[in-house]
């Protein structure tokens, strides 16, 4: 069930580890003059920015942390809207909730990221920003969803979970809204098992979130700060041994990602032929991170029967991955409060979750299979596939598998 980078856990990995174990020294802040603190954390944030080009970065321990960490540094609270889409993975809707604000879910298009028609339909007086999900190793739309936020004065974050390592347009995905996150869990393109980023421009929101991620404190990178705390805060906090394992993987993505693309080509290329088989839209197909490859059959039936052969499931059986599966919020009004969601006093909106309610979205999902590359995951509706490791044999065996399948049901 992981992602890409758990198959190229090795020697690199192990060894950053044993530096922190034999060190002895665990926490993120420490004396640089003491040779014990071997300052992952610090180093891992200075790499990352220094190769995604974007000027700070923040590391903390988890993807949704740091999409808490990033509205609650955007100043998104209480009646605030967020428009995010239905296919997403709860925690995109869950962080929003978090922040005491309300998610709008709107429709995908055939990219199965945002549908930038439906998110112009969806913007409120309300709206304080939209959230650019980019589901799947695939990009939003981002020149129109940036023309959007323009045109509304609406701020654009980037959540970039699933599309770690990927670009749009020659930018590394994250990078290009006020506002980026990434996940490091074992399901996403490089992994420690978990841990989070925030990355942007603005100095400003860098010290938001590093006060937001550590209590209040100012963004000292090695020493704690003691008294002065701006605002109050959470410890969402990155361990040296997490920040350990992230760089050794880190330090493989641009191999992981080169690896996915010749796998996913390879595939893609064998199958392009069949009749009435279509392709997801890919925004820019030089910069997708190539983890998933999701076809569509002509209708629902074909689509079931299909995966039931291949032994998976439809994209709309995906989990926690598609609104209409997330029983926390189906049925409920204004998500809103934690104390009170049905209640707000701030709030004068009219938000409502309910199954059916996003019929593009339901219509696209339930006809689409997604084929694994990296993301090995029954839980995404990949669980056919390959894998990071799959050998040009081992695709070609499950092509001729696929394609066996399709002239059964086609």
């Amino acid at each position: 069930m992981p992602g890409p980078g758990y198959y190229w856990i090795g020697k690199e990995e192990e060894e950053e580890l044993i530096d922190v174990i034999r060190a002895g020294y665990l926490f993120r802040y420490g004396d640089v003059k003491d040779p014990s603190f071997r300052h992952k954390v610090k180093t891992l944030e200075e790499e990352l920015s220094k190769n995604f080009n974007v000027k700070y970065a923040l590391a903390v321990s988890s993807g949704t942390a740091a999409l808490i960490t990033a509205m609650s540094a955007a100043g998104i609270g209480p009646g605030d809207e967020v428009i995010v889409p239905g296919y997403t993975f709860i925690a995109s809707i869950s962080s929003i909730v978090f922040c005491n604000a309300v998610p709008i879910l709107a429709e995908v298009d055939e990219s199965l990221t945002l549908d930038p028609a439906d998110v112009e339909k969806k913007i409120t007086p309300y709206t304080k920003a939209i959230m650019a999900v980019h589901m799947i190793g695939n990009q939003c739309n981002l020149e129109k969803l940036q023309e959007l936020a323009e045109k509304n004065k609406l701020l654009l974050i980037e959540d970039t979970a699933q599309a770690f390592g990927g670009s749009y347009r020659g930018k590394r995905l994250g990078t290009i809204g006020l506002l980026g996150t990434y996940s490091f869990n074992i399901f996403k393109t490089i992994n420690a098992g978990d841990g989070g980023l925030v990355v942007t421009d603005d100095e400003e929101l860098y010290k938001k979130s590093f006060a937001f991620h550590d209590q209040g404190h100012f963004p000292l990178r090695c020493g704690v700060e003691v008294g002065n705390r701006s605002i109050i805060g959470q410890n969402f906090r990155m361990t040296e041994l997490t920040a350990a394992v992230l760089l050794a993987q880190f330090r493989k993505l641009d191999k992981i990602i080169k690896r996915l693309k010749a796998l996913k080509a390879r595939f893609k290329e064998q199958i392009r032929d069949i009749k009435d088989l279509e392709f997801r839209r890919i925004n820019d197909p030089e910069g997708e991170c190539s983890t998933i490859l999701t076809v569509f059959l002509p209708d629902k039936k074909s689509a079931d029967a299909a995966a039931e052969k291949l032994k998976t499931t439809t994209v709309s059986h995906s989990g926690w991955h598609v609104y209409n599966n997330m029983e926390q919020i189906l049925g409920m009004k204004t998500i809103n409060l934690r104390s009170n969601p049905l209640k707000n006093q701030h709030y004068r909106g009219n938000a409502t979750y309910a199954k059916g309610m996003l019929q593009q979205t339901d219509r696209l999902l339930e006809r689409a299979i997604n084929i694994s590359v990296g993301v090995v995951d029954a839980g995404l509706g990949s669980a056919f596939g390959i894998n990071l490791n799959s050998s040009e044999e081992e695709v070609d065996q499950q092509v001729k598998q696929f394609k066996r399948v399709l002239e059964e049901v086609l």
